[in-house]
């Protein structure tokens, strides 16, 4: 069974992907993440082909097989039927709902029939591993587990997030990035490592030196009382500056001496490699079960200190994480006094992969890498928190995007400081360069036009420059002769025709309903004129938008009428 999920899985995979691309732009409110399972069990059990797709089995897929795979009980009672739905209208509007599947209204409909039913055993689900929960509560969770603080995640004001030019720069500096990148190269090429332990003795020996760390004193074999030095091994592999070779080698990655780089991008990349190397941290104690009382205190010192505005006294620090050591596991307290100072070791750690300073009047601070580094981790364990770039180091682009997940005032306000920071001229520029790169985002194109509009004349230069871009150029025409430019185009038949297009696939990506009701506003005998010109228009769009017309439009000649328009669409 398993060799049958890997194939279907690589199958899957390429489909999956072009759809989470669709998504962006056409279904943003569904989680395409959710679509996956769904997809998998579909085609492990109903059907060879990716693309056929019947009312029974979808039945049969929702309330028979996701309730005994489905990991997320929660998100799927939320989200499991809007992303299928997402997801078969994908299929439709890309030619891939095979002949022989039942139509999309048709598995919409069944969608509709199975709700209540999959929401009722979605949670009875979460009644039974609630249940659960509190019979193993003991089970649940370290102390570096995000989950318990999700609520006071999300309710913290807005983090701003350096430059990656700034964060870049102090990951440079990092000491344990570059003890990782001495190690790997004096490891070499095909160095040969044991089976019992890595290195002989003879050869830590010289690794310490290379590394700067103290010799242990120890009577015993050496590589058995350097933990620190095997962490640091540990970390090369995960910053990919080591990787295993055939025959019981390793070997140092050819471009591993070139750190630190002089690319922002790589330096970063590299740096997130290494990450989850906090869990290094973690106090290491000669009792397994003592060792795991304290598993995950690295990453509760993170999450305490973002939750405590990037700051806190150490010593409070240590006694409140002493406590939830002792509540979470029954060791946890021996465990806390066998350690003597257990938050040591997490402090060194973190300290020297540039997350935490200590000042010195015992105060321990998250550096902007460290909140960079525990923003990437709470995002990991799929909770919320609102990061945003700072505002002098973002982009039109990263602004645009930001915005479109915004309140309204929200958005205004990021906009209105984003401005503020560049001449109306610069700014107009700016953001319709940014519209312009990539023809198919109709969303981040309304943004950026309707906040240049408010511009005026320090605008025009922009404007007049997008009169080349064939996506911007209806709004460049229509705000040029706004504003009474001389020699400026006047707006187009086409120009109007792709500012429908454009709502029109806005609106589609709000959903089915907000797509139906825009339609009724304009009315049929407006759709249909409309339907009789804009197939011609060489819109990234036209033929979704025609086709979905065709599938959700009430007026049946109305959707016969689009069917008509699509296929002109597809022919020309």
């Amino acid at each position: 069974m398993t060799d049958r999920i890997e194939v279907a899985a690589t199958e899957l995979r390429p489909l999956l992907e072009e759809f989470i691309m669709w998504a962006r732009a056409n279904a943003p409110g569904s989680d395409p993440e959710l679509v996956g399972p769904a997809a998998l069990w579909h085609r492990l059990a109903f059907s060879q082909d990716l693309g056929t797709w019947k009312r029974a089995d979808l039945r049969n897929l929702l309330l028979d097989r996701m309730p005994k795979v489905v990991e997320d009980p929660d998100a799927a009672a939320d989200g499991m039927l809007p992303a299928v739905d997402a997801y078969l209208t994908f299929l439709s509007q890309t030619g891939r709902l095979a002949k022989g599947s039942d139509s999309l209204a048709d598995l919409q409909a069944e969608l509709d029939d199975v709700e209540d039913e999959f929401v009722d055993l979605m949670e009875e689900m979460l009644d039974d591993s609630e249940g659960d929960d509190e019979a193993g509560a003991a089970e649940t969770g370290d102390l570096g587990d995000f989950e318990p603080f999700a609520d006071e995640l999300a309710e913290l004001d807005t983090i701003r997030l350096r430059p990656d030019s700034e964060l870049a720069a102090a990951a440079r500096e990092v000491p344990l990035v570059a003890k990782a990148r001495d190690l790997a190269v004096w490891v070499g090429s095909g160095r040969r490592v044991g089976e019992d332990t890595l290195l002989t003795d003879a050869e830590v020996e010289e690794a310490l030196q290379v590394t700067g760390l103290p010799r242990p004193d120890t009577d015993g074999s050496v590589a058995e009382a350097v933990p620190q030095l095997w962490n640091i091994w540990n970390l090369a592999v995960d910053l990919e500056f080591l990787e295993p070779g055939e025959a019981g080698t390793v070997a140092v990655q050819d471009d591993t001496a070139e750190w630190p780089f002089d690319d922002d991008e790589d330096v970063l990349d590299a740096w997130m490699l290494g990450l989850h190397s906090v869990d290094y941290g973690d106090p290491e104690l000669e009792d397994d079960d003592l060792t795991m009382a304290l598993a995950g205190l690295t990453r509760g010192v993170l999450v305490r200190l973002l939750l405590a505005g990037g700051s806190r006294d150490l010593g409070e620090l240590s006694r409140d994480l002493a406590e939830a050591a002792a509540e979470l596991d029954e060791l946890g307290a021996d465990a806390w006094e066998a350690a003597g100072d257990p938050v040591a070791s997490a402090v060194d750690w973190l300290t020297g992969y540039g997350m935490v300073e200590l000042d010195d009047d015992g105060t321990l601070r998250l550096t902007p890498l460290g909140t960079e580094g525990v923003i990437h981790l709470v995002d990991d364990a799929d909770i919320e928190v609102d990061a945003r770039p700072a505002i002098e180091s973002m982009s039109a682009h990263e602004l645009l995007a930001l915005s479109a997940e915004l309140p309204e005032e929200e958005a205004d306000a990021e906009f209105a400081a984003w401005m503020r920071l560049r001449e109306p001229a610069k700014a107009a520029e700016e953001l319709l360069d940014a519209a312009a790169e990539d023809e198919s985002d109709a969303l981040i194109r309304v943004q950026a036009a309707s906040v240049v509009g408010t511009l005026g004349e320090a605008a025009v230069p922009a404007w007049q420059a997008a009169l080349k871009q064939s996506s911007l150029r209806p709004y460049a025409a229509t705000q040029l002769s706004q504003l009474g430019v001389e020699g400026a185009p006047e707006p187009t038949q086409d120009d109007t025709h792709w500012l429908i297009l454009d709502m029109w696939t806005i609106s589609a990506g709000l959903g089915r309903s907000e797509f139906v009701s825009s339609l009724r506003d304009i009315g049929p005998d407006m759709v249909n004129s409309l339907l009789e010109v804009i197939w011609k228009i060489p819109h990234a769009h036209v033929e979704e938008l025609l086709d979905l017309i065709s599938q959700v439009h009430p007026d049946k000649q109305v959707a016969k009428a689009a069917r008509r328009a699509l296929f002109k669409a597809r022919s020309a």
